[in-house]
């Protein structure tokens, strides 16, 4: 088996992350990768926010978890912390005009975890981009970092060293995942 297919089947989701930063050259590499990821018809409608400052990162965190449960700040599990802990977040939007919008990102995304793997770091999708960047506080964001148009939030891909027990073993996949027709 090949060293792409093999990094494949081992990413996991990780949800605990040692408290270290990532170089910046490992998050330019995972990012690289996400935009080669295909588009509909070549048209390369996502963008991604590569955030590893801190005060950012915490502020999407806070917005992430407030669309999760209010202004609680505190899931039912006790967690306050949607991203894990996780130093980068790579915040994946793409052109709202664009009908495969969502597809293109998702594929942006996938490619940045499987880039994760690869390079060692531990990675996971975080739902509510979309939410995220619908509400003021996001689109005040974008505002702030000079992204102008109109753009879906598709999702946050986290990104650290993941901590040691944070690695669960692989569940099965199911038997009839694959419809064999010959």
């Amino acid at each position: 088996m090949n060293s792409t297919i093999k990094d494949i089947i081992a990413r996991r989701s990780v949800k605990k992350y040692l408290d270290k930063p990532v170089e910046t050259e490992l998050v330019e590499q995972v990012a690289k990768a996400g935009t080669y990821a295909p588009t509909g018809m070549n048209s390369q409608s996502p963008i991604i926010i590569a955030v590893t400052n801190k005060e950012m990162r915490d502020r999407l965190s806070r917005i992430n978890l407030e669309i999760v449960v209010g202004k609680n700040l505190t899931t039912t599990s006790g967690h306050n912390d949607p991203f894990y802990g996780a130093p980068v977040v790579l915040v994946v939007l793409a052109k709202k005009e664009v009908g495969t919008r969502i597809y293109d990102g998702s594929l942006v995304m996938e490619n940045m975890m499987i880039a994760a793997q690869s390079l060692g770091l531990g990675s996971c999708w975080i739902h509510r981009a979309k939410e995220t960047f619908e509400l003021e506080e996001g689109k005040k964001i974008l505002k702030e970092l000079g992204i102008s148009g109109e753009y879906e939030g598709i999702g946050n891909c986290i990104l650290g060293y993941a901590a040691p027990d944070a690695l669960k073993p692989q569940n099965p996949r199911k038997d009839d995942y694959i419809v064999w027709v010959k």
